[in-house]
Protein backbone atom coordinates (compact mmCIF):
# COMPACT_ATOMS: atom_id res chain seq x y z
CA UNK A 1 0.00 0.00 0.00
CA UNK A 2 1.28 3.44 -0.96
CA UNK A 3 -0.31 6.68 0.23
CA UNK A 4 -0.22 9.84 -1.86
CA UNK A 5 -0.06 7.79 -5.06
CA UNK A 6 -2.36 9.74 -7.37
CA UNK A 7 0.48 11.90 -8.70
CA UNK A 8 4.11 12.92 -8.25
CA UNK A 9 6.57 10.72 -6.42
CA UNK A 10 3.87 8.42 -5.09
CA UNK A 11 2.65 7.65 -8.59
CA UNK A 12 6.15 6.68 -9.67
CA UNK A 13 6.56 4.46 -6.59
CA UNK A 14 3.40 2.57 -7.49
CA UNK A 15 4.40 2.34 -11.16
CA UNK A 16 7.71 0.72 -10.14
CA UNK A 17 6.06 -1.74 -7.79
CA UNK A 18 3.40 -2.62 -10.37
CA UNK A 19 6.04 -3.32 -13.02
CA UNK A 20 7.69 -5.71 -10.56
CA UNK A 21 4.41 -7.62 -10.20
CA UNK A 22 3.24 -6.29 -6.84
CA UNK A 23 -0.44 -5.96 -6.05
CA UNK A 24 -0.79 -2.37 -4.86
CA UNK A 25 -3.55 -0.61 -2.94
CA UNK A 26 -3.79 3.14 -3.63
CA UNK A 27 -5.65 5.04 -0.90
CA UNK A 28 -6.60 8.41 -2.45
CA UNK A 29 -8.54 11.50 -1.41
CA UNK A 30 -9.72 12.31 -4.95
CA UNK A 31 -11.34 9.34 -6.65
CA UNK A 32 -11.11 10.90 -10.17
CA UNK A 33 -7.38 11.56 -9.71
CA UNK A 34 -6.91 8.04 -8.40
CA UNK A 35 -8.75 6.54 -11.36
CA UNK A 36 -6.62 8.57 -13.77
CA UNK A 37 -3.45 7.43 -11.98
CA UNK A 38 -4.46 3.77 -12.27
CA UNK A 39 -5.25 4.18 -15.97
CA UNK A 40 -1.85 5.76 -16.62
CA UNK A 41 -0.04 2.90 -14.88
CA UNK A 42 -2.06 0.25 -16.70
CA UNK A 43 -1.26 1.93 -20.00
CA UNK A 44 2.41 1.27 -19.20
CA UNK A 45 1.93 -2.06 -17.45
CA UNK A 46 -1.10 -3.92 -18.84
CA UNK A 47 -2.64 -6.16 -16.24
CA UNK A 48 -1.15 -4.20 -13.32
CA UNK A 49 -2.83 -5.32 -10.10
CA UNK A 50 -4.08 -2.07 -8.59
CA UNK A 51 -7.04 -1.16 -6.41
CA UNK A 52 -8.32 2.18 -5.16
CA UNK A 53 -9.48 2.97 -1.65
CA UNK A 54 -10.64 6.26 -0.16
CA UNK A 55 -8.42 8.07 2.34
CA UNK A 56 -8.25 11.63 3.63
CA UNK A 57 -5.34 11.90 6.05
CA UNK A 58 -6.82 15.15 7.36
CA UNK A 59 -9.68 13.12 8.89
CA UNK A 60 -9.09 10.48 11.54
CA UNK A 61 -12.58 9.16 10.77
CA UNK A 62 -11.51 8.55 7.16
CA UNK A 63 -8.33 6.83 8.35
CA UNK A 64 -10.34 4.57 10.65
CA UNK A 65 -12.82 3.73 7.86
CA UNK A 66 -10.02 2.67 5.51
CA UNK A 67 -8.32 0.59 8.20
CA UNK A 68 -11.59 -1.07 9.20
CA UNK A 69 -12.25 -2.03 5.59
CA UNK A 70 -8.81 -3.55 5.14
CA UNK A 71 -9.02 -5.35 8.48
CA UNK A 72 -12.38 -6.75 7.43
CA UNK A 73 -10.79 -8.05 4.21
CA UNK A 74 -8.17 -9.73 6.39
CA UNK A 75 -5.38 -9.80 3.82
CA UNK A 76 -1.84 -9.35 5.22
CA UNK A 77 0.10 -6.29 4.09
CA UNK A 78 3.70 -6.88 3.02
CA UNK A 79 4.75 -3.28 2.31
CA UNK A 80 3.36 0.04 3.50
CA UNK A 81 4.90 3.24 2.17
CA UNK A 82 3.74 6.33 4.05
CA UNK A 83 4.39 8.79 1.25
CA UNK A 84 1.54 11.31 1.29
CA UNK A 85 2.08 14.79 2.68
CA UNK A 86 1.54 18.50 2.26
CA UNK A 87 3.94 21.40 2.54
CA UNK A 88 3.79 24.96 3.85
CA UNK A 89 0.21 26.22 3.64
CA UNK A 90 0.70 30.01 3.74
CA UNK A 91 -1.75 30.45 6.62
CA UNK A 92 -2.51 28.16 9.55
CA UNK A 93 -5.26 25.69 8.74
CA UNK A 94 -6.67 22.75 10.66
CA UNK A 95 -7.77 19.19 9.95
CA UNK A 96 -11.29 17.89 10.45
CA UNK A 97 -10.20 17.01 14.00
CA UNK A 98 -8.79 20.46 14.80
CA UNK A 99 -5.06 19.71 14.43
CA UNK A 100 -2.69 22.03 12.58
CA UNK A 101 -2.94 20.81 8.99
CA UNK A 102 0.69 19.78 8.42
CA UNK A 103 1.02 18.07 11.79
CA UNK A 104 -2.28 16.28 11.13
CA UNK A 105 -1.71 15.17 7.52
CA UNK A 106 2.05 14.59 7.59
CA UNK A 107 2.25 12.98 11.00
CA UNK A 108 -0.93 12.04 12.86
CA UNK A 109 -2.63 10.60 9.77
CA UNK A 110 0.20 8.15 9.02
CA UNK A 111 0.50 7.33 12.75
CA UNK A 112 -3.21 6.48 12.97
CA UNK A 113 -3.19 4.50 9.73
CA UNK A 114 -0.10 2.44 10.49
CA UNK A 115 -1.14 1.73 14.06
CA UNK A 116 -4.65 0.63 13.06
CA UNK A 117 -3.18 -1.66 10.41
CA UNK A 118 -0.67 -3.31 12.77
CA UNK A 119 -2.52 -6.67 12.79
CA UNK A 120 -2.22 -6.91 8.98
CA UNK A 121 1.34 -5.61 9.00
CA UNK A 122 2.33 -8.15 11.63
CA UNK A 123 0.63 -10.91 9.66
CA UNK A 124 2.62 -9.91 6.57
CA UNK A 125 5.88 -9.37 8.50
CA UNK A 126 5.77 -6.09 6.67
CA UNK A 127 8.31 -3.48 5.86
CA UNK A 128 7.01 0.02 6.63
CA UNK A 129 8.85 2.81 4.84
CA UNK A 130 8.05 6.36 5.88
CA UNK A 131 8.95 9.34 3.72
CA UNK A 132 10.43 12.25 5.57
CA UNK A 133 12.31 15.12 3.89
CA UNK A 134 15.48 17.18 3.93
CA UNK A 135 13.39 19.46 6.13
CA UNK A 136 13.73 16.95 8.98
CA UNK A 137 17.32 18.18 9.28
CA UNK A 138 16.24 21.79 9.79
CA UNK A 139 14.73 23.79 12.65
CA UNK A 140 13.20 21.68 15.45
CA UNK A 141 10.24 19.74 16.73
CA UNK A 142 7.91 22.37 18.17
CA UNK A 143 7.34 20.65 21.50
CA UNK A 144 5.93 23.73 23.26
CA UNK A 145 3.15 24.21 20.69
CA UNK A 146 2.70 21.15 18.48
CA UNK A 147 -0.40 22.68 16.87
CA UNK A 148 1.26 26.04 16.06
CA UNK A 149 -1.53 27.98 17.73
CA UNK A 150 0.95 30.79 18.42
CA UNK A 151 3.19 32.35 15.77
CA UNK A 152 2.49 29.96 12.88
CA UNK A 153 5.38 29.67 10.44
CA UNK A 154 4.64 27.57 7.29
CA UNK A 155 8.06 26.02 6.73
CA UNK A 156 9.01 25.57 10.38
CA UNK A 157 5.70 23.79 10.94
CA UNK A 158 6.53 21.53 7.98
CA UNK A 159 9.94 20.73 9.45
CA UNK A 160 8.38 20.00 12.83
CA UNK A 161 5.87 17.58 11.32
CA UNK A 162 8.59 15.69 9.44
CA UNK A 163 10.86 15.45 12.49
CA UNK A 164 7.94 14.07 14.52
CA UNK A 165 7.14 11.55 11.80
CA UNK A 166 10.76 10.40 11.54
CA UNK A 167 11.10 9.92 15.29
CA UNK A 168 7.83 7.98 15.40
CA UNK A 169 8.84 5.66 12.52
CA UNK A 170 12.14 4.81 14.22
CA UNK A 171 10.30 4.10 17.45
CA UNK A 172 8.00 1.74 15.54
CA UNK A 173 11.04 -0.31 14.58
CA UNK A 174 12.33 -0.35 18.17
CA UNK A 175 8.99 -1.46 19.59
CA UNK A 176 8.57 -4.11 16.91
CA UNK A 177 12.01 -5.49 17.74
CA UNK A 178 11.29 -5.55 21.48
CA UNK A 179 7.81 -6.98 21.06
CA UNK A 180 8.57 -9.49 18.33
CA UNK A 181 6.00 -7.94 15.98
CA UNK A 182 7.95 -8.89 12.86
CA UNK A 183 7.48 -5.42 11.34
CA UNK A 184 10.52 -3.60 9.95
CA UNK A 185 10.31 0.20 9.87
CA UNK A 186 12.74 2.50 8.09
CA UNK A 187 12.96 6.00 6.62
CA UNK A 188 13.43 7.43 3.15
CA UNK A 189 13.56 10.88 1.64
CA UNK A 190 13.28 11.87 -2.03
CA UNK A 191 15.82 14.67 -2.21
CA UNK A 192 14.41 17.60 -4.19
CA UNK A 193 12.34 17.38 -7.34
CA UNK A 194 9.50 19.39 -8.90
CA UNK A 195 6.30 17.92 -7.48
CA UNK A 196 2.96 19.41 -6.52
CA UNK A 197 4.01 20.06 -2.91
CA UNK A 198 4.65 23.73 -3.69
CA UNK A 199 2.44 24.04 -6.75
CA UNK A 200 -0.75 26.09 -6.89
CA UNK A 201 -3.33 24.66 -4.49
CA UNK A 202 -6.19 27.13 -4.03
CA UNK A 203 -7.91 24.85 -1.52
CA UNK A 204 -4.84 25.15 0.71
CA UNK A 205 -4.63 28.92 0.30
CA UNK A 206 -1.98 28.94 -2.44
CA UNK A 207 -3.48 30.55 -5.58
CA UNK A 208 -0.39 30.10 -7.76
CA UNK A 209 2.85 28.13 -8.00
CA UNK A 210 5.57 29.23 -5.62
CA UNK A 211 8.85 30.64 -6.85
CA UNK A 212 10.63 27.60 -5.38
CA UNK A 213 8.67 25.10 -7.46
CA UNK A 214 9.20 27.12 -10.63
CA UNK A 215 12.96 27.12 -10.01
CA UNK A 216 12.88 23.39 -9.21
CA UNK A 217 11.12 22.62 -12.48
CA UNK A 218 13.71 24.56 -14.45
CA UNK A 219 16.70 22.95 -12.71
CA UNK A 220 15.16 19.50 -13.06
CA UNK A 221 14.57 19.99 -16.80
CA UNK A 222 18.16 21.12 -17.23
CA UNK A 223 19.48 18.17 -15.22
CA UNK A 224 21.15 20.49 -12.71
CA UNK A 225 21.37 19.59 -9.01
CA UNK A 226 17.81 18.30 -8.66
CA UNK A 227 16.13 15.02 -9.50
CA UNK A 228 12.88 14.25 -11.27
CA UNK A 229 9.77 12.79 -9.64
CA UNK A 230 10.74 9.44 -11.18
CA UNK A 231 14.25 9.41 -9.70
CA UNK A 232 12.99 10.87 -6.41
CA UNK A 233 10.77 7.79 -6.01
CA UNK A 234 13.73 5.42 -5.98
CA UNK A 235 14.91 5.80 -2.34
CA UNK A 236 11.49 4.79 -0.99
CA UNK A 237 11.29 1.85 -3.39
CA UNK A 238 14.78 0.78 -2.30
CA UNK A 239 13.99 1.17 1.40
CA UNK A 240 10.77 -0.81 1.01
CA UNK A 241 12.04 -3.68 -1.16
CA UNK A 242 15.80 -4.14 -1.17
CA UNK A 243 17.06 -7.01 1.01
CA UNK A 244 19.95 -4.85 2.23
CA UNK A 245 17.67 -2.09 3.56
CA UNK A 246 17.35 -2.51 7.31
CA UNK A 247 15.01 -1.58 10.11
CA UNK A 248 15.93 1.80 11.54
CA UNK A 249 17.83 2.62 8.34
CA UNK A 250 17.63 5.90 6.43
CA UNK A 251 17.81 6.05 2.64
CA UNK A 252 17.95 8.93 0.20
CA UNK A 253 19.58 10.07 -3.05
CA UNK A 254 23.31 9.46 -3.00
CA UNK A 255 24.33 12.44 -5.13
CA UNK A 256 25.47 15.98 -4.27
CA UNK A 257 24.12 17.02 -0.87
CA UNK A 258 21.56 14.21 -1.23
CA UNK A 259 19.49 16.33 -3.62
CA UNK A 260 19.47 13.72 -6.40
CA UNK A 261 21.11 10.48 -7.46
CA UNK A 262 20.82 6.73 -6.98
CA UNK A 263 19.46 5.46 -3.64
CA UNK A 264 21.97 5.08 -0.85
CA UNK A 265 22.11 4.71 2.91
CA UNK A 266 22.49 8.03 4.75
CA UNK A 267 23.62 8.96 8.25
CA UNK A 268 20.61 9.63 10.44
CA UNK A 269 19.84 13.29 11.03
CA UNK A 270 20.79 14.49 14.50
CA UNK A 271 17.21 15.62 15.13
CA UNK A 272 16.07 12.01 14.81
CA UNK A 273 18.73 10.41 16.99
CA UNK A 274 17.11 10.58 20.44
CA UNK A 275 15.36 7.36 21.46
CA UNK A 276 13.89 9.22 24.44
CA UNK A 277 12.29 11.85 22.21
CA UNK A 278 11.06 9.13 19.85
CA UNK A 279 9.32 7.34 22.72
CA UNK A 280 7.76 10.63 23.81
CA UNK A 281 6.51 11.30 20.28
CA UNK A 282 5.07 7.77 20.12
CA UNK A 283 3.04 8.21 23.30
CA UNK A 284 1.79 11.74 22.53
CA UNK A 285 0.93 10.90 18.94
CA UNK A 286 -0.98 7.75 19.83
CA UNK A 287 -3.13 9.75 22.26
CA UNK A 288 -3.80 12.55 19.79
CA UNK A 289 -4.56 10.12 16.95
CA UNK A 290 -6.96 8.10 19.08
CA UNK A 291 -4.98 4.87 18.83
CA UNK A 292 -3.32 4.69 22.26
CA UNK A 293 -4.89 1.33 23.11
CA UNK A 294 -3.61 -0.14 19.81
CA UNK A 295 -0.07 1.23 20.17
CA UNK A 296 0.88 -0.60 23.34
CA UNK A 297 3.69 -3.15 23.27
Amino acid sequence: MVTGASDGIGWHIVARLARAGAEVVLPVRSRPKGTAAVERIRAQTPGAKLSLRTLDLASLESVAALADGLLSDGRPIDILINNAGIMSPPTRQTTADGFELQFGVNHLGPVALTTRLLPLLRAGRARVTTQIALAADQHELHWDDLQWERGYHPFRAYCSSKIALGLWALELDRRSTRGGWGVTSNLAHPGVSPTNLLAAQPGMGRPKDTRDVRIARLLSRLGLLLGTPETAALPAVYAATDPSAVGGGFYGPGGYRHLRGAPAAEPLYSRLSSAEEASRVWEISAELAGVASLAKE
